[in-house]
């Protein structure tokens, strides 16, 4: 007899694959945008207030 709650297998891989899909196509490539959308946005910060990077201009 199988248990209640075992999900049957081809209702387990179809969930597996719209997992991938939304990973692939939506997560990764946002996380990638705000990942380097926030380090530019740092370094932009930084030489905002710092100034930018080389030898001072005389």
């Amino acid at each position: 007899m199988s248990d209640p709650g075992e999900v049957p297998e081809q209702d387990r891989r179809k969930h597996e694959i719209q997992l991938f899909i939304f990973l692939i196509v939506l997560l990764f490539p946002l996380l990638t945008f705000m990942i380097v959308g926030g380090y530019g946005f740092g370094v932009w910060m930084f030489q905002a207030l710092v100034g930018p990077p080389g030898p001072p201009g005389g």
